[in-house]
């Protein structure tokens, strides 16, 4: 998630959500891994390849593994909608490679 919906949805948690509220800030859901790897690649000049996860060590776990985080019920409990760039949009802005 940008940090600006971020900063937002500290903001309205802070001022809006019950006391002992369980929240997920997650701005997108799904993006897979290659995708995000694929633009690194493509601001970096650097080839984008596969990579056995044991390889890794834990985080080849962490970076191959279906981790699916929904928002669904912290969007609904304080009106929040996500409106900054996506994921991809920011990485291939460039601001982390320029």
């Amino acid at each position: 998630m940008h940090i600006s919906d971020a900063a937002r949805l500290v903001f309205l948690a802070l001022e809006s959500a019950p006391a002992g509220s369980v929240l997920h800030a997650v701005g997108e859901e799904g993006v897979p891994m290659r995708q995000v790897a694929d633009v690194i690649a493509a601001r970096t000049g650097l080839p984008a390849a596969a990579v056995d996860p044991e390889q890794l060590g834990v985080f080849g776990a962490l970076l191959g593994g279906d981790q699916p985080a929904t928002a669904v019920t912290t969007r609904q409990l304080l009106s929040w909608e996500p409106s900054g760039p996506t994921l991809i949009e920011d990485l291939e802005a460039g601001y982390y490679t320029d």
